[in-house]
Order: structure tokens, then C-alpha cells, then sequence
């Protein structure tokens, strides 16, 4: 672990790294201390309990997904050009294993063992990202520049839960290729038919 991040944060990128390998039952407080070589005591100084570090480790996901959000939107007018911006972040980290799942969506696989105050921020994750897809679709239709065959938010959830079901067959499949083609078929629905 970098001596460059303070303790909380080699905390928070390791619970991140663990949840992402087994899910928030798969990892312990004393795998953490072994990882970033600290003690139990020292990582409850800091999250006094495996919720509180959960819950705190999806709030800065959730803040650092809006803001990906945000800069897709400052630098891409086009709705059709934000959506391949959105599956282009994800398709490169599946392909190069830096983020080969989204943390939420992985919590949201355990969302009955979660704790409420954990549950809570996933969800609202869901809500952000779903929200940001149906302004997407929403403008897409008003340029023409998408073709949907729903409303646009019944679109946005469409397309939230096929990105993260391609995240999870490329994982199923352990090939990241997958997501590649899912992404191909999910951006060819949605383009405008000529």
C-alpha cells in the first residue's frame, strides 16, 4: 500500500479491492490489517464498524462516479457520445482489470445482508447513475440522435442493468471481451434507425 495515501485511505482501497474479489461478507477487518499492515484496532480508530467503512467506502464511490459523470458532460454534447463515454470507462477497465466490477452493483448483489445504512448508498448510487442515463436518453430523443423503444427512463434502467449484467457474464465467462460485445449490441439498439 502507498505510504503516500493517509491510513483511512489504504483502508478504504483495500476494503474496495476485497469487496470487489468476494463481496462485503468476503473480507474482515483482519484481512485488511494484514494487507495494509495495521492493526484491527487502528482500522476501527478509523471506521469503528464494518458498516461505517462500507458505508463511508460507497459515499466517495458515489462522489467520484458524479463526478465522472460530470466531466462525460462537460466534454461530450452528444447524448449518444456520453453513453459510449460511459461504457468506454467501464470497457477499459474491464479490459485492463483496474475496475473489473462496479463496487455497487456487487453490493447490490447482497443487498438483503447489507446493513440499512450501507443499502441506502447503494441505492442511491443506482438512483445518480439512473437519473444521469434518462437525462441522456431524454436528450437524445429531443436531437434525434437515439432511437428508443421505451420512455426514457424505462431506457436508463434497461441500459444500467445491461451494463452491469455485461460486467458479470464477463466475469462468469473470465473474459473481458464480452463486455465489448454486449456494448456493440447495447449501442446498435439505441442508435437511430435509417
Amino acid at each position: 500500500m502507498s505510504n503516500l495515501l493517509s491510513t483511512s485511505d489504504q483502508i478504504l482501497h483495500c476494503a474496495r479491492a476485497l469487496i470487489v474479489a468476494g463481496g462485503y461478507n468476503g473480507f474482515s477487518y483482519a484481512d485488511i490489517s494484514k494487507v495494509v499492515g495495521i492493526r484491527k484496532a487502528s482500522i476501527h480508530h478509523h471506521f469503528p464498524s464494518k458498516a461505517d467503512l462500507v458505508r463511508t467506502l460507497v459515499a466517495s464511490y458515489r462522489r467520484e462516479a458524479e463526478e465522472g459523470l460530470a466531466k462525460i458532460e462537460a466534454h461530450i454534447a452528444d447524448p449518444m457520445g456520453q453513453l459510449q463515454a460511459y461504457l468506454g470507462y467501464w470497457e477499459a477497465c474491464i479490459l485492463d482489470n483496474t475496475a473489473p466490477f462496479c463496487v455497487c452493483a456487487l453490493l447490490a448483489g447482497e443487498a438483503q445482508l447489507l446493513p440499512e445504512e450501507v443499502h441506502s448508498e447503494v441505492k442511491a448510487h443506482f438512483r445518480t447513475l439512473s437519473a444521469w442515463l434518462t437525462g441522456a436518453m431524454e436528450r437524445g430523443v429531443r436531437q434525434d440522435v437515439l432511437s428508443l423503444s421505451a420512455t426514457p427512463a424505462d431506457e436508463a434502467e434497461a441500459f444500467l442493468a445491461t451494463v452491469h449484467g455485461a460486467m458479470l457474464s464477463a466475469r462468469a465467462y473470465g473474459d473481458p471481451q464480452i463486455f465489448s460485445t454486449v456494448k456493440g449490441a447495447l449501442l446498435q439498439r439505441l442508435a437511430p434507425k435509417t
